[in-house]
């Protein structure tokens, strides 16, 4: 595996400490595909992930969220051996352990997850807080002073 040094790039940058892990964790890629998932938008700063778990309990799926890392776990139930085991003549529904990885922004958090008809559905809400948006610095103490709207419409009125 090639490590990828940014130092030049990042020389007038400040709190990318976490960029080379981020970028080891999108060229690794994903080798399974297993769960199949969709990932949407459904509002303003508002995502939902669906995630196809077929045969699966609630009891057999855990989410977590550490270190903006959510995790999804599916662990198969124990399988039903003897006389009254079925007896497949086709077995077309994939249903194995599996653990599936998200990497959230700081942004990101997680509000809610529902499992209805075979789909997860872990809900996401993006949620800026106040020392993140942007705001004005004053300088030498003095605030700039009130911009004046001179827009064509108002000097008409």
């Amino acid at each position: 595996m090639r490590t990828l040094d940014f130092a030049p790039l990042l020389r007038s940058s400040i709190g990318f400490e976490n960029l080379n892990r981020l970028v080891d964790f999108a060229t690794r890629g994903e080798g399974d595909s297993y769960p199949p998932y969709n990932i949407e938008k459904t509002g303003d700063g508002a995502y939902r992930i669906q995630m196809a778990l077929a045969g699966f309990s609630r009891e057999e799926i855990d989410v977590t969220v550490q270190d903006n890392v959510l995790v999804i776990v599916g662990r198969a139930g124990e399988q039903i051996e003897g006389a009254d085991a079925p007896q497949y003549l086709h077995r077309g529904i994939a249903k194995r352990a599996f653990e599936r990885r998200f990497q959230l922004a700081d942004t990101i958090k997680v509000t809610a997850a529902g499992y209805e008809n075979g789909l997860l559905n872990v809900s996401l809400v993006r949620e800026i807080p106040e020392h993140k948006k942007p705001r004005r610095i004053a300088i030498d103490g003095v605030e700039p002073a009130q911009v004046i709207d001179a827009s064509p419409e108002k000097a008409a009125a």
